[in-house]
């Protein structure tokens, strides 16, 4: 019990403390400002009906921003040493899927939150974490969520 609450504390409180990105639900235009503030690198990988704008900081993070079309953001994934700021990488959906973390969590190393309009996935221990969040209203079209790298 006491290793699920350092690990959901940890990743609540890197929300208010890591770099900013793009945000769950915003625009792509963003993609240069977030490299700025992580210090790193940006390489987009356009693929049939999505971008994948990856970026990497010399630290060792990187924060790949899925852009649709109609240059929205419907996806984010992370890996690295830590996990990035979620207020940033979850935008407007941040707030919903901090109200389901409240709910009991069984395991201690995943975070699984699933609501009809975000789904956020962390895992990891320390100095090496991954996730992913989506939208499911803003999957382009024969989108698979396997994708979400």
């Amino acid at each position: 019990m006491m290793r699920k609450a350092v690990f959901v504390a940890s990743i609540l409180l890197t929300a208010t403390c890591a770099p900013a990105f793009a945000g769950l639900g915003g625009d792509a235009s963003s993609v240069e400002a977030d490299r700025v503030s992580m210090k790193g690198e940006v390489r987009a990988l356009s693929q049939a009906g999505f971008t994948v704008h990856a970026i990497t900081s010399a630290g060792g993070m990187v924060v790949n921003e899925y852009s649709a079309s109609d240059g929205k953001v419907f996806a984010v994934s992370w890996s690295g040493p830590g996990v990035p700021d979620l207020r940033q990488v979850l935008g407007s959906y941040f707030s919903l899927a901090q109200q389901a973390v409240n709910r009991p969590h069984y395991n201690h190393h995943q975070l699984r939150i699933a609501t009809p309009d975000v789904v956020v996935e962390s895992s990891g221990h320390t100095r090496s974490f991954v996730g992913r969040a989506w939208a499911p209203a803003l999957l382009p079209q024969n989108f698979s969520v396997a994708d979400i790298k």
